[in-house]
């Protein structure tokens, strides 16, 4: 028995997120975060016949900007404030021996050769490996349990500078605020001085944590890449 399994990306994300920080933790959380799944040329117009039924869809993906040695069997969550650790089989993190992960997103569209989404997770250029509908009767558990993540997280108050609300459009604007809500900083940063910056919808957005609220300090608009919306 050959104990090495390969495996082709079907296609690629094209995200909002160009870079892991300031990509949300979970999917879901960002629902202005939206989204393609391009299809790989191998893939043919027909294997998403159907679909269109589904309201959401499960992601199977590769955490391909993770090293593949990089494998770790205890990690420490940012929900425990990263001061304790878990076994990487009761988390979400990408420090996995497969580098495998699921994100369960909003289908908006299909089109033969892309799929448009929301809710994304996942960082442009993301490595899709198998596309799955939701069932909500098999996968809606009632009474299921969340262990130490049971509850969402809580949500940050963002403020805008009349500069900022004049640079970029509305919808950009909850975009950025939703993601910047939850807080994307490491667990163990604490310091209302240090100066943060994301890649966001093709902008470089800089921005504080003061006090218990986000403020957005400024905004650059790349000249290229990312990533989209």
């Amino acid at each position: 028995m050959n104990d090495e399994i390969s495996m082709k990306p079907i296609g690629r994300v094209e995200s909002c997120f160009g870079e892991k920080f300031g990509t949300p933790r979970q999917s879901g959380l960002v629902p202005e975060a939206r989204g393609r799944i391009v299809f790989s040329k191998e893939v043919p117009a027909g294997a998403c016949r159907g679909l269109e039924e589904f309201s959401h869809i499960w992601i199977v993906f590769l955490f391909d900007q993770v090293e593949e040695t990089d494998t770790r069997w205890l990690v420490r969550p940012p929900r425990l404030g990263g001061n304790e650790k878990k076994g990487v089989f009761a988390t979400r993190s990408p420090f996995r021996p497969n580098r495998i992960g699921l994100s369960l997103v909003t289908l908006n569209a299909v089109h033969d050769d892309a799929l448009e989404v929301g809710g994304l997770d996942l960082v442009d250029g993301t490595a899709v490996l198998d596309l799955k509908p939701y069932l909500p009767y098999a996968e809606a558990i009632p009474g299921a349990t969340g262990g130490f993540a049971k509850e969402a997280p809580v949500l940050l108050e963002v403020r805008f500078s009349d500069e900022i609300r004049s640079e970029v459009s509305d919808d950009q604007m909850v975009l950025i605020r939703q993601i910047l809500a939850v807080d994307p900083r490491p667990a163990y940063h604490d310091d209302d001085e240090r100066i943060y910056g994301c890649l966001i919808d093709g902008r470089n957005v800089k921005w504080q944590v003061r006090e218990g609220r986000v403020v957005v300090l400024s905004q650059e608009s790349l000249p290229s890449g990312g990533g989209m919306r």
